[in-house]
């Protein structure tokens, strides 16, 4: 999920790297969202930072949270959590 402030916007160049990856292993195993902090409660403890915020659910858990858009940390992290 990104994380993402309205005044701030998604982090749109790493949508990119997410498609890539979604298409190198298959849709069933890597699905993308985008999540407003304004507008969700339960992530409240993310708003007022100036950098995107992934997270990383498998069963419902949080697994993994990758703090900017670095695009090999993130690509990294996805693999391993695959």
């Amino acid at each position: 999920v990104d994380v993402f402030q309205a005044w701030c916007g998604p982090c749109k160049p790493v949508v990119n790297l997410f498609q890539k990856i979604r298409n190198e292993v298959g849709s069933d195993l890597l699905h993308f969202a985008v999540a407003e902090v304004d507008s969700i409660d339960a992530l409240e403890k993310y708003r007022g930072q100036c950098e995107p915020v992934f997270l990383f659910y498998t069963g419902g858990e949080l697994v993994a949270t990758v703090r900017g858009a670095d695009a090999p940390l993130l690509q990294k992290t996805i693999l391993k959590q695959l």
